[in-house]
């Protein structure tokens, strides 16, 4: 998969910051042309305190939600853990999983956020812009105000930041806690809610990030084990 992967990345938090701002007036908020989801994936990376993180994309497809393709990667990081900026922590090995695709994906799904961020450009909208693919934010936790939502599944309610919309807390299972979707790049809130129904047939996360998730632990648990010794022996 085709990624326009920068030269370098912001040094310390003021950068990171910046070019935050810099880029959120280039998000698109809409479906550009009518959506059709054949392949959907989910992108998730974990990482330790030792500055390793691991990165994985599992595509589904999106009628049948069986496993397409499986793509990880591997990387470390010592940009420092700044809430709002923890997508530098992960955007550098997350690009290298993308690239690691044979597939393009008609819809990325992150875990994180995309609008519903303090400068309205979370990890969901860099990935978007960065990929040109319509990407969304599903959120295990809600950054912004909102009402509960009603209590059964498919209700949801507005997130707002300084009052401005930016997102949707849905109930995606009946008397579970809702997940916080909102706009990453390129789709709009109510084809994202859509989609994000859809994909969740049977748990509160989308199996996107289910799958994702479990790889992306896995892999990080295993850059964790230290090779063992050579053995030793006598001549």
């Amino acid at each position: 998969m085709k990624v326009a992967k920068p030269d370098s990345w912001p040094a310390d938090p003021e950068a990171a910051a910046a070019l935050q701002d810099h880029l959120r007036s280039r998000v698109i908020a809409e479906n550009p042309r009518p959506p059709r989801f054949r392949t959907v994936a989910g992108l998730d990376s974990a990482y330790d305190e030792d500055g390793n993180v691991a990165a994985a994309i599992v595509v589904l497809d999106a009628t049948t939600l069986e496993t397409v393709e499986v793509a990880t990667a591997r990387g470390t990081t010592d940009f420092p853990y700044v809430p709002g900026l923890l997508a530098f922590r992960e955007l550098p090995t997350t690009l290298t999983a993308l690239e690691n695709l044979t597939v393009t994906p008609d819809l990325l799904i992150c875990d994180a956020q995309g609008l519903a961020h303090p400068r309205r450009f979370g990890f969901a909208c860099h990935i978007g812009l960065l990929t040109g693919v319509p990407t969304i934010g599903v959120a295990k936790n809600a950054w912004g105000d909102y009402t509960e939502p009603g209590r059964e599944r498919g209700c949801s309610s507005v997130i707002t930041i300084d009052g401005d919309p930016v997102g949707a807390a849905l109930r995606t299972r009946t008397d579970v806690k809702p997940v916080f979707v909102s706009v990453g790049h390129l789709i709009d809130l109510e084809t994202a809610c859509a989609q994000v129904l859809s994909l969740t047939p049977e748990y509160r996360q989308p199996e996107t990030t289910r799958r994702a998730d479990r790889l992306c632990r896995t892999l990080l648990r295993d850059m964790a084990v230290p090779s063992a010794p050579p053995a030793s022996g006598t001549t």
